[in-house]
């Protein structure tokens, strides 16, 4: 399955005008073969957007929701996007994962926040694994943070995760996640990992951009740079199976030595 990368801020602080770059990088993203689409962390209202957080949090099923099935289904490619969503009086950063046709098929809420600004701004998650099934593969769903955290991954992992979709805001001066973390999370725990980053300066914060779809074998392939551009690379589930044969790491655990 062919996965395209936006990366980009959008419009912070518009979700009309951020629904428009997503409908228009849909566009692109199906013309180049991709049946995914994945969108960085808060990409529909923007991140660094203090108290407008809460005001243009939205549930699962909104109004975004039905314009994003929609644009799906009209450019055929499946969406994965970063938003706020409302939920039970409170609000959660949040992403969702909608079909080709239009179908939502799975929402994930951020398990760890980052920083002073998160944890004043949303409630965590509590479910650390979510997952659905696309294009012949299992896709798992994380956000930013979720990923520095091993146990995080290999819990993915141990569940059957082959491509794990992780929309981010990454900032200065913590680029080397992007560079170097992300590939080894995705060979350590053998699969995909799609890691889609915000980029350019957001009030206090300066995203890096460097979004990228790293193998099972440990290499990039496809990496951004520190504009606004989209991204793509194939996902193939042969080359994971071959992959998962030829290394012993989840199959030489000794999980009763890790407590």
């Amino acid at each position: 399955m062919r996965t395209a990368l936006l990366q980009s801020s959008g419009r912070p602080g518009s979700v009309v005008e951020n629904l428009k770059v997503l409908d228009e990088a849909a566009g692109r993203a199906a013309a180049a073969g991709a049946g995914l689409l994945v969108a960085p962390e808060l990409f529909l209202t923007g991140y660094a957007i203090g108290d407008d957080i809460a005001r243009l949090a939205e549930p699962a099923d909104g109004d975004s929701a039905e314009a994003i099935a929609e644009l799906a289904a009209r450019h055929g490619v499946a969406v994965a996007y970063g938003y706020p969503e409302r939920a039970d009086g409170t609000v959660y950063n949040a992403a969702q994962l909608i079909s080709a046709d239009g179908t939502r098929l799975a929402g994930y809420r951020k398990t760890h926040l980052f920083g002073c600004f998160e944890r004043d701004h949303f409630t965590p998650g509590e479910q650390p694994v979510v997952q659905a099934e696309l294009g012949g593969l299992t896709v798992g769903l994380m956000i930013c943070y979720d990923v520095e955290f091993p146990e995080n991954v290999r819990a993915h992992a141990l569940a059957g995760t082959d491509l794990l979709l992780v929309p981010t805001a990454q900032m200065h001066p913590f680029q080397f996640v992007a560079e170097t973390m992300i590939p080894v999370r995705a060979f350590e725990n053998q699969m995909y990992v799609a890691y889609v980053n915000r980029v350019g300066r957001e009030g206090e914060f300066e995203f890096v951009g460097l979004s990228t779809l790293a193998g099972p074998d440990g290499v990039a392939r496809a990496r951004a740079g520190r504009a606004e551009e989209l991204v793509l690379a194939d996902t193939d589930p042969v080359a994971l199976a071959a992959s998962r044969e030829a290394n012993p790491y989840l199959r030489d655990r000794r999980p009763e030595l890790y407590v």
